[in-house]
């Protein structure tokens, strides 16, 4: 398994496609702050909110992620770089959990630029504003904009980002098993960009059923761990971390289960 991860890492650095990825995601972090400043200075209209939303992590990663999948995933399929391994005596167990890790390090890679620029922006001290659409990296910029920082909380800051980073990879990590399964790069990203938008509507009914708030805590999809800030205890974040190791795991196994059997072609 250690030399198909360190295979497929040297794969990711020298992919142009990661490199691409990576430039977009810093670019709309850069357009998602500004936005927001030019808001919170009453430069722009508040009604270009909605604007500064669609340059946000929450929404960038819905459809980049799906395109890395397809990319790192399916694209190993179409090269017949999964069947070699097979092939060479490396289980497919191996071969899930080996392509997951890789997976789940290139998206953090690409989340890399949305944690960087909101720590510099927050060090301005300037103020923030997108209204209350602001979630992930874009919330937390918007409730901590202003607020000076202690050494203490540079260091929760970063616990902030790494949450956020963790739950990213979990909800993402539902692309794995459509890859396996699909095979099909336009399939992933079009069914994980539709189930993002669902996950989000749903998310809205959390208070009209305490069964379903139940369930849907229990996946990174519960709305509370898209808002963690410097104000979120230790424990909120300890359990979005686990809930979404948990879904993690869950998504390998399922993963594996529909693998295990499929004839390769």
């Amino acid at each position: 398994m250690y030399n198909l991860i360190r295979a497929d890492l040297f794969k990711l650095r020298k992919s142009m496609a990661i490199k691409v990825l990576f430039a977009i995601t810093t670019a709309s972090a850069v357009t998602m702050a500004m936005i927001a400043y030019l808001i919170a200075q009453s430069k722009l209209a508040a009604s270009m909110s909605g604007t500064g939303f669609l340059f946000s992590d929450v929404d960038m990663i819905s459809i980049l992620g799906g395109v890395i999948a397809g990319v790192f995933i399916c694209g190993d399929f179409d090269n017949k770089t999964i069947h070699d391994a097979i092939a060479n005596g490396c289980s497919r167990c191996t071969v899930i959990v080996s392509k997951a890790t890789v997976f789940s390090c290139a998206i953090a890679f690409i989340l890399l630029p949305y944690a960087i620029i909101t720590g510099i922006a927050l060090s301005t001290g300037c103020k923030f504003s997108v209204g209350s659409i602001a979630i992930g990296f874009l919330h937390v910029l918007t409730s901590e904009a202003g607020n000076p920082f202690s050494a203490s909380e540079i260091w929760k800051l970063i616990a902030v980002m790494f949450t956020l980073i963790i739950v990213y990879v979990a909800q993402l990590s539902l692309c794995v098993p459509l890859a396996f399964a699909l095979k099909k790069p336009v399939l992933v990203v079009a069914i994980y960009y539709a189930f993002s938008i669902l996950s989000g509507q749903l998310a809205k009914l959390r208070g009209s059923s305490q069964v379903f708030k139940c369930i849907f805590d229990c996946t990174p999809y519960g709305g509370n761990y898209y808002f963690v800030t410097l104000h979120s205890g230790a424990g909120d974040m300890f359990k979005a971390i686990f809930v979404s190791l948990i879904f993690i795991i869950v998504m390998i196994a399922v993963t594996y289960c529909a693998f295990r059997k499929s004839e390769l072609k």
